[in-house]
């Protein structure tokens, strides 16, 4: 596909390099000459310096030849008025960021009037990666396939889980939850693992299981505690708005502080159900004064990743049960396991996500069958939903029978409304969406999975 990225900041340059190494032919436009260079010599892609709203800069970038463009800028107003420009240019599929709350919803309803195909907002949609956590005590991380009959889901095995010391065969003969557990991060090591493979303390283990199942079968191995009630919030932001609205529409007791006086203010109007406290979260002192020896959960969105990481450590040492940090940078992340931070949320991966995820559904128009993709376990894992949409010779074949590359797992087969967790006697059958885990990369096609 022909691909014009308009603002190539942080999130643009996770989405770029997806972009790069799927084969798409990528034309960058930025107002950042420097940054324009840098990217063009490191990735094989046109550059183009200038206001990627204006007419005559998208031209001189062939925009009228895109698939599809990305209004990715730091501002809304740009965003949306570089989409009408492609529209009129006769681009048909067109994707804004757009962040601020007081548009959001007039933007939703123009969407059409405006030519925008898909609207993202990184602390809207961090703010729900979040409030599934809450939700979902024990849970890590969550991905969702076949719009969200299908998950894909991360925990840590602690204490008293009635997996450690099992192996994945006398798993499946115990569980009377069906799951498939199909990755396994122990320390810096990663498995695709095998029957004989045993769960030990500390393994972040990865899952698949129907949407609907997810809490019995956490009640099932001793990992579901009390819900969360208490919540603390520090960080007065967009994300931090987004996350104390939904929660405030549940039962739960929330205390939000923010730093700046202005600020604090103005989110104590718009949330009436939330306690927001003006004062530094960074602060020991407050903190506790602020009862967070009492809280169930916390939510650390400052603005310094930095930050995030030492107030969250006095979390858990304070015995909260569930810390959640927001982490921007990616050369942080290989340092949280060793400070005993478990759950993270990264903002450009959550939208980087999203819009690869929507990019791969074009292409399946296109002759590609991958729907959805995730990149797990420091992106080190591929879990892939395939459309088994032509017939080849691996249908109605027992999965035992097909000789499947070495660290790749058929993880979930989606059938109409179904959603069935393999074992080697299940086959798939064309219509079928089916979920592959592996440590290969690029996979564009469900034969990609055999070995020659």
């Amino acid at each position: 596909m022909k691909i014009v990225m308009i603002g190539v900041g942080s999130i643009g340059r996770t989405i770029l390099k997806s972009l790069v190494d799927e084969g798409h032919t990528i034309t960058v436009i930025d107002e950042d000459q420097e940054r324009v260079g840098r990217l063009t010599e490191q990735y094989d892609v046109f550059g183009v310096m200038g206001n990627g709203a204006c007419m005559a800069i998208q031209r001189e970038a062939h925009m009228e030849e895109a698939d599809l463009a990305l209004a990715l800028t730091g501002s809304d107003e740009l965003n949306v008025f570089a989409c009408l420009v492609a529209r009129k240019l006769g681009v048909e599929n067109t994707i804004a960021r757009v962040r601020n709350p007081e548009y959001r919803q007039q933007i939703v309803d123009m969407k059409d009037e405006l030519g925008i195909s898909m609207i993202v907002n990184p602390e809207r949609d961090t703010a729900s990666e979040m409030y599934y956590l809450i939700n979902l005590p024990p849970v890590a991380n969550m991905d969702r396939f076949a719009k969200g009959r299908a998950l894909l889901v991360e925990i840590v095995m602690e204490k008293g889980c009635a997996l450690i010391g099992q192996t994945l065969a006398e798993l499946g003969r115990k569980l009377k939850t069906k799951v498939l557990i199909c990755a396994v991060q122990r320390g810096e090591e990663v498995f695709i693992p095998s029957g004989n493979f045993m769960i030990k303390k500390g393994d972040r283990i990865h899952f698949t299981a129907e949407a609907a199942t997810l809490r019995d079968f956490l009640s099932e191995i001793n990992l579901v505690t009390m819900q969360l009630k208490n919540i603390m919030i520090v960080g007065g932001n967009k994300t931090s708005y987004y996350l104390a609205s939904e929660l405030s529409k549940k039962k739960y007791n929330i205390k939000l502080i923010a730093n700046d006086e202005a600020i604090a203010e103005e989110l104590a109007d718009l949330l009436p159900r939330v306690n927001v406290i003006h004062g530094n979260g960074a602060q020991h002192s407050l903190l506790l004064e602020e009862g967070l020896e009492a809280m169930d959960a916390f939510v650390a969105l400052t603005e310094t990743d930095e930050e995030n990481m030492v107030i969250s450590m006095f979390a858990n040492k304070m015995k909260v049960k569930k810390t959640i940090t927001q982490i921007r940078h990616d050369d942080l992340f290989g340092m949280l396991g060793e400070l005993g931070i478990r759950n993270t949320v990264s903002p450009k991966d959550i939208v980087a996500d999203r819009i690869i995820s929507y990019i791969r559904a074009l292409a399946n128009k296109r002759g590609s069958n991958v729907l959805t993709l995730y990149r797990v376990v420091d992106n080190r894992v591929e879990a892939l939903e395939f459309l088994a949409k032509k017939n080849t010779k691996i249908y109605d074949i027992p999965l035992k029978e097909l000789n499947i590359k070495e660290n790749c797992l058929i993880a979930c087969i989606i059938r109409k409304n179904d959603v069935l967790i393999p074992n080697g006697n299940t086959c798939i059958r064309v219509g079928d969406n089916v979920v592959v885990v592996t440590t290969h990369k690029n996979f564009d096609d469900l034969t990609d999975i055999i070995a020659q």
